[in-house]
This record gives C-alpha cells, sequence and structure tokens, in this order.
C-alpha cells in the first residue's frame, strides 16, 4: 500500500514539497485543514486519504502532477500513467464545457464547494462526483502553481 507510494511527481518535484503545497493551499484559501482533524497530514496519510485528491499544473492544457490512491483507483490508472495526463482528459467531451467553466471559476474565485460533475475513467467508466471542491494551489510567494481538487462523494454510473 504505502509501498505504491510515488517518490517523486513529474517534473522531479519532490512528494512531501507538492504535498504540503496542497495542504497549505486549501488552509489558506478555506481556512480550515484539507484532512479533518489534521492540520499538516504528511505525503503518505494523503496517499491514503479516505477521498480522492488530485492536481494539475499551470500549462496551457494543464497536466495532473499529483494523484493519491483513491483517485488513481476512481480513474482506473497507475501513478506514472495519470501524471502527465491532460487534465480535460478526465471529462467526455460534450460535458467538458462544464469542466472549463468550472476551472474558469476556480481561478477568479480561489476555490469552488460543492462542485458535482461526471468524469471518466481510463477504460471508460463514467462517474459523478458530488460535494468536490477545488481550489488554486498558491505557494508562499503567492505564485500560482495550479489547481487541486478533493472528493468525497461519488458514484458509479
Amino acid at each position: 500500500m504505502l509501498e505504491d507510494c510515488p517518490q517523486k511527481l513529474s517534473g522531479g518535484v519532490a512528494t512531501e514539497a507538492h504535498c504540503a503545497l496542497l495542504v497549505e493551499s486549501f488552509a489558506r484559501l478555506l481556512d480550515r485543514p484539507l484532512i479533518d482533524g489534521n492540520p499538516k497530514p504528511s505525503a503518505a496519510q494523503l496517499w491514503t486519504a479516505e477521498c480522492g485528491l488530485l492536481s494539475h499544473g499551470v500549462e496551457a492544457d494543464p497536466l495532473f502532477n499529483y494523484a493519491n490512491k483513491l483517485a488513481l483507483e476512481l480513474f482506473e490508472r497507475d501513478f506514472h500513467s495519470m501524471s502527465g495526463l491532460p487534465s480535460r482528459l478526465s471529462s467526455e467531451a460534450p460535458v467538458d464545457h462544464e469542466r472549463i467553466r468550472l476551472l474558469d471559476e476556480v481561478a477568479r474565485r480561489g476555490f469552488i464547494e460543492n462542485y458535482c460533475g461526471v468524469r471518466i475513467s481510463s477504460r471508460g467508466r463514467r462517474f459523478e462526483i458530488r460535494g468536490a471542491t477545488v481550489w488554486n494551489l498558491i505557494d508562499e510567494a503567492g505564485s500560482y502553481r495550479g489547481q487541486a481538487a478533493k472528493i468525497t462523494q461519488w458514484r458509479y454510473l
């Protein structure tokens, strides 16, 4: 289980540093911990969290650069096939306009809560996420580093 936790993200970014960015950005924007009852979870704790966690970078066509174990299970991928995948490929083309609207709103407001949408796994399995939080990743210097999502509810369609 924990041995499956990747040591590096795409681009060689250390997992601990990226996970700290996830945790700190969430707490700064939403004024609560990313993981209930744990204000400073480690990378290993995020990896095994009971919620799906994933993020993408700042590319023109944003690429996933992190996904925890649950997110990988939902998307039916391993870490290496998820890392570097354009995030637009996580939804079907007909509903992709909703994903674009979501990303634009998060860019303007800093975060959005209670997001619902349909996603698709690598094997074509559709699932609906509900109550998701999506937030901007802002480092300590105030630089925008991408966006992340916390998935707490889902159902297969």
